[in-house]
């Protein structure tokens, strides 16, 4: 917000430097942008956030440092400034009225108040000082008309507009929703198509402005215009934000609408409007200042309890400054008793129409703890009125899996819950992607049904600009139809060790990232099966299910080469990917029983046995069949070789498997440990025709 340092002063005296200005108020919460010279005079840009619309003008800047410097605020009702004449202060007197010009609201939710005036004119350049004043805050002086409607955007910070009476048909005013298929020609001289969703202001027969947005070129006052109508409403900020995103078009007046109006500015815009028009001999108003505000509102108080600033500040602020801030920042101030404010002594507070985004005892605080100064807030903790809650265990279990990730050569990515809906098609199973009704472009189309889309975009950026090793990981949220759920993805590509003396280095390949898993699980204190895994975006026969417990919990695997190519993944690179599905790994978790069983006391004994099976058969299978034929002392089984070539008949693959047996209660005889691999070797041989070798 550019504001104009002599305007300023018309309102609160303050004869500090802008730099002192900008600096005090910087830490009142309105930063300062710059400052630049203006001739004489100096313009001060402020960053207001998009919760104060009070401060996108200069009585709204003006207030914020009267209060800061307390001094007295020279409000609209004493004469704006030393330019007033008697003929301003008859204008401003102007009464208002219901009767006179025709204005018919029939959209009451999206404009509750509409106010206009008539007024008889003769436009022309306006004077010198009035456009150094548009120009310095940013606008292009246009004429005297319309250079009254802008000087009071930028005074009072209400949008108006200013209509040619002689081309309204009818000349009536009707603010309603836009028909099917209505078009209106804007004054940037473009022709927009209407949604029936969109409020207009209209004459008897046609659309002459977007409500809120920009007026319409058929009714623009030009040279010829004699008599005018002026506009000053207040628009649903919901409607006009909507609207003004739709059309692709953002004005002065559409940055103020849409983040909240003062409900009982318009009629003090009109008769600015027209106090102005009089003041600089542009016209004078004829008639009365039509009111259209079928239901005022009762404006609600806000309880606010002493103790409670206090303790949300952590320091005494007296009463006496409670008040000065509030009232001096317009709030009306009464003193509450005990009982009105929940036991505790305090105020209701009523807060002005300008701030609508004071709605709760904390908003108010705010307002006492930045104009007391933050910077006087002492370093200490707040008290503990209560033990705090419990943390989410799924916070403790992301934790881990996340630690236990990095600590394998993972570096954590955090990407995007939109994503294109291109990118999520393969990983939708059959459901139908979460659409987002607004989206800011197709990039960002869908929700992720997976994190596995975003952390491939993340491997492909990677390798584009050259890493040619990537170890990437992601905990996050999925969507989809049936709710949300927490996953981990992880990706791998490049090599699988580093260079080293004691051997040659090697690509990353299915084991490794089996072999991630399996110490996930580890971590997790889970057991976990494997079977084979039927995934449009994973290659079959060099993919897997994660299970636990007969759940599956998540794929892991090769990523297929269609979907790498899709997402510009340079050719031949091998990229293994894996999803879990967190909250269903813990579900399944929660149902096993983990028992601490003493080191053993008694020796084991080990036993290899080869056999030939069907390459097609897996090796989870063959490990399966082997523990449901062993002695209850098998304690453990693992595979150490794989063959297939010389010696081996086609389709057919040589494997090696380790047996451990052990007993908590005994040392084991040789002839028990040869029965139990007896009935290994039948179980085999009768249930896979396995041989042995």
């Amino acid at each position: 917000m550019k504001v104009l340092l002599s305007w300023i002063r018309e309102f609160v005296d303050v004869p500090e430097s802008p730099e002192d200005i900008g600096k005090l108020l910087s830490v009142r919460g309105l930063a300062l942008e710059g400052l630049e010279p203006h001739g004489d005079d100096v313009v001060m840009d402020f960053d207001v956030t998009a919760n104060r619309p009070d401060c996108l003008s200069m009585i709204g800047i003006a207030r914020e440092i009267a209060t800061a410097y307390n001094r007295p605020l020279r409000s609209e009702g004493d004469g704006f400034s030393h330019r007033h004449t008697a003929a301003t202060a008859k204008a401003v007197a102007l009464r208002t009225s219901t009767d006179g010009l025709p204005i018919t609201i029939e959209a009451p939710d999206l404009c509750p108040r509409y106010a206009g005036a008539v007024a008889d004119v003769t436009v022309g350049p306006s004077p010198q000082w009035l456009q150094d004043r548009l120009t310095a805050c940013g606008i292009r002086s246009i004429s005297n008309v319309v250079d009254i409607t802008n000087y009071v955007l930028l005074e009072l910070g209400q949008p108006m507009h200013a209509f040619d009476l002689a081309k309204l048909g009818g000349g009536a005013i009707v603010v309603r929703r836009a028909k099917p298929g209505e078009s209106i020609k804007t004054l940037d001289g473009k022709l927009r198509s209407l949604s029936p969703g969109m409020l207009v202001i209209a004459d008897a027969a046609r659309a002459q402005a977007i409500g809120g947005v920009m007026g319409g070129a058929d009714s623009e006052v030009t040279a010829a215009t004699t008599r005018i109508v002026f506009e000053a409403a207040y628009f649903n900020p919901s409607s006009v934000r909507a609207t003004s995103k739709a059309l692709g078009l953002k004005t002065d007046a559409s940055t103020r609408f849409e983040r909240g109006m003062d409900l009982t500015a318009p009629a003090r815009a009109m008769a600015r409007a027209c106090a102005l028009l009089e003041q600089i001999g542009a016209g004078k108003a004829t008639g009365t200042i039509v009111d259209v505000f079928p239901q005022p509102p009762t404006p609600r108080p806000v309880g606010l309890e002493r103790a409670s600033i206090s303790g949300l500040l952590g320091m005494e602020v007296p009463d006496a400054g409670v008040e000065r801030i509030l009232r001096s920042l317009g709030f009306d101030v009464k003193s509450a008793s005990a009982k009105a404010t929940a036991g505790h002594a305090g105020w209701s507070i009523t807060a002005p129409a300008w701030r609508v985004d004071i709605k709760r005892p904390v908003d108010l605080i705010e307002e006492v703890g930045r104009h007391h100064g933050f910077e006087h807030l002492p370093s200490t903790f707040p008290g503990v009125q209560q033990a705090p809650a419990a943390s989410d265990p799924r916070i403790v279990r992301d934790r881990r899996v996340r630690t236990a990730l990095l600590g394998m050569g993972f570096s954590e990515a955090i990407t995007f819950a939109f994503i294109e809906a291109t990118a999520a098609e393969p990983f939708l199973a059959g459901l139908d992607p979460i659409a987002l009704a607004n989206p800011l472009s197709e990039k960002f189309a869908v929700m992720r049904p997976s994190l596995l889309p975003g952390l491939i975009d993340a491997v492909s950026h990677n390798r584009r600009h050259g890493r040619r090793d990537v170890q990437l990981l992601e905990i996050g949220t999925r969507f989809s139809p049936r709710g949300e759920t927490r996953g981990a993805a992880f990706a791998w590509t490049g090599l699988a060790t580093a260079d080293h003396w004691s051997g040659a280095r090697r690509e990353v390949d299915f084991f490794d990232l089996k072999g991630v898993i399996e110490q996930l699980a580890a971590v997790s204190l889970v057991a976990v099966t494997f079977a084979d895994a039927d995934q449009a975006y994973l290659v079959k026969g060099r993919s897997a299910k994660i299970a636990v417990g007969g759940t599956t919990v998540g794929v892991f695997g090769l990523l297929d080469g269609a979907v790498a190519a899709r997402r510009d993944l340079p050719p031949g690179d091998a990229v293994y990917i894996a999803e879990i599905n967190l909250d269903a790994l813990t579900a399944a978790a929660s149902l096993e029983t983990l028992r601490a069983a003493p080191l053993p006391r008694y020796p084991w004994v080990v036993r290899d046995i080869s056999i030939l099976v069907d390459d097609t058969l897996s090796a989870g299978a063959v490990r399966g069949t082997i523990r449901s034929a062993a002695p209850g002392f098998l304690i453990d089984v693992r595979e150490f070789d794989r063959y297939q070539g010389k010696g081996i008949p086609d389709g057919k693959v040589s494997l090696s498997f380790r047996l451990t047996f052990q007993s908590f209660e005994r040392t084991l005889t040789d002839e028990e440990v040869q029965a139990g691999m007896q009935h290994i070797i039948d179980a085999l041989t009768r249930d896979l025709q396995a041989m042995q070798r």
